[in-house]
């Protein structure tokens, strides 16, 4: 079991039983030690539709009833949906889920009382579950009686997303909601349809669907074409398994950005201060009037600087990834009523502030997209790329000068390059390609920016194949 960019993450057959056990007794214990709750409080429990998500809950659940916590099932609900419940509940949460990793792998989000924890906390629950295991104790990994909160939890997260935009906003629309095994699918319609859009739901799974919103895959692509092409749509929407990434494709079927996305949000929120990741498209800081603090991929490292940012007596603050995912660290004012902070990644603002814009403007998501003016981008990555060989790579370009221009020199010239996270490199024709290890998952991930979007899709390519010819020499 590892801590990755958000949450812990290992395969499904690993964390089943006492994996699972170890760490939610390691979370609560940590709770308890700590003050940050007492025997007798409530611990909520989500998860995703992945197979392992119902054992792995209630291994959980088992853990935490025996150290004295009071513990309700909130079922199959976004991450989001679960973190706002327990903010207004003031109640810790665990949500089972691997997001959009593969099924034969999955994982559990921590959540304090007063939010997603941080890298501290996850040092200290990994220290603590390591003294579990020295000590031989043991575990209970029976399920316990759960009291049932999904229709409270979901009903929340309904009314506080019925709540930003106008009666009838999106009226005039017409939307494919691509359902797939997401467990925001049935969300995502009621909450489109409030607003008046016209809903035709798709591609609802029973097994589960690894729907990547910042790597779209060419299957998912083709589908969603197929779907417009059929039914004449203005937008498809879908969400990862867990809900809290945006994924928006236009009237062509093609997928937005999350960070284009993330950058619509910001300007529908009035946001002052701005956290996103080096990740995030280089031209966000010209495309608003906001201040824009970059940091490292992950939600922690996200949500810290925005902590900074309030700290520092900064106000409207928010964040995203470049998945889309979006974060607000302050209160907001939206159609006239406030907008309480969520610190975790969601999806639906996001959603909803570009679908919105392309009603009230009556343009094409499209034509939308185009006018922010934004450098191309193009992401991607190698699944089930072995960790060893990403980290051998990342040595052996950070190594030397010569090491990363000679790498690099069927692509281009190193013009600079920072080494935030991963190694991202400016070329010398304007150029940008971003090598970094996945922190969940065993993959490699390449993100480009260029002057035209075949010539980020030829450098994306052109990168792929540079680490996969650089592995395959070794």
């Amino acid at each position: 079991m590892k801590f990755g960019t958000s949450g812990l993450r290992g395969l499904s057959v690993d964390l089943k039983g006492r994996a699972s056990a170890l760490y939610a007794t390691a979370f609560g214990k940590y709770l308890l030690e700590t003050g940050k709750a007492r025997a007798g409080d409530i611990i909520l429990i989500g998860r995703d539709f992945r197979d392992s998500s119902p054992e792995i809950s209630a291994n959980c659940a088992g853990a935490l009833t025996a150290l004295g916590f009071r513990v309700f099932d909130c079922g199959n609900v976004p991450t989001p949906a679960l973190a706002l419940y327990g903010l207004e509940s003031k109640a810790a949460c665990l949500m089972v889920t691997g997001s959009h990793i593969p099924a034969d792998r999955n994982g559990i989000k921590f959540y304090r009382p007063d939010g997603e924890i941080d890298k501290s906390d996850e040092a200290a629950i990994t220290a603590q579950a390591a003294e579990i295991e020295r000590s031989g104790k043991a575990l209970v990994e029976a399920p316990a009686k759960m009291e049932d909160h999904e229709a409270i939890c979901r009903q929340l997260f309904f009314e506080r997303n019925t709540a930003l935009l106008p009666q009838g906003a999106l009226s005039g629309l017409k939307i494919g909601v691509y359902q797939h095994s997401t467990v925001a699918r049935d969300l995502l319609i009621d909450v489109l349809a409030h607003y008046g859009a016209e809903i035709i739901a798709l591609g609802r799974s029973e097994s589960f669907i690894p729907v990547d919103t910042e790597a779209v895959s060419d299957e998912t692509i083709a589908l969603m074409r197929r779907w417009v092409s059929e039914h004449k749509f203005d937008a498809i929407v879908s969400t990862d398994g867990d809900g809290d990434r945006p994924l928006v494709a236009d009237e062509t079927g093609t997928p937005l950005r999350g960070d284009l996305l993330g950058l619509v949000a910001a300007n529908f929120l009035r946001a002052r201060t701005v956290v996103t990741p080096v990740t995030s498209n280089s031209g966000i800081e010209a495309a608003g009037t906001f201040a824009v603090r970059r940091t490292r991929v992950g939600s922690p490292f996200v949500i810290s600087s925005m902590e900074e940012a309030v700290a520092a007596g900064d106000d409207h603050v928010m964040g995203f990834e470049a998945n889309g995912g979006l974060l607000t660290a302050t209160t907001f004012e939206i159609n006239g009523r406030k907008l309480r902070a969520l610190p975790t990644r969601d999806c639906f603002i996001p959603m909803l502030a570009i679908l919105s814009l392309a009603a009230a403007r009556r343009q094409p998501l499209s034509v939308i997209a185009a006018s922010y003016k934004l450098p191309f981008a193009a992401a991607d990555r190698l699944e089930n790329f072995p960790v060893e060989t990403s980290a051998a790579l990342m040595e052996y370009l950070r190594a030397s000068d010569e090491n990363l221009a000679s790498f690099l020199q069927p692509i281009g010239a190193v013009a600079t390059k920072s080494d935030i996270d991963g190694l991202r490199v400016t070329l010398r024709d304007g150029g940008i390609i971003h090598f970094r290890p996945s922190g969940n998952a065993p993959e490699m991930r390449c993100y480009v920016e260029a002057a035209s979007e075949s010539a980020a899709l030829d450098l994306l390519h052109s990168g792929l194949d540079r680490i996969r010819g650089w592995a395959a020499a070794r």
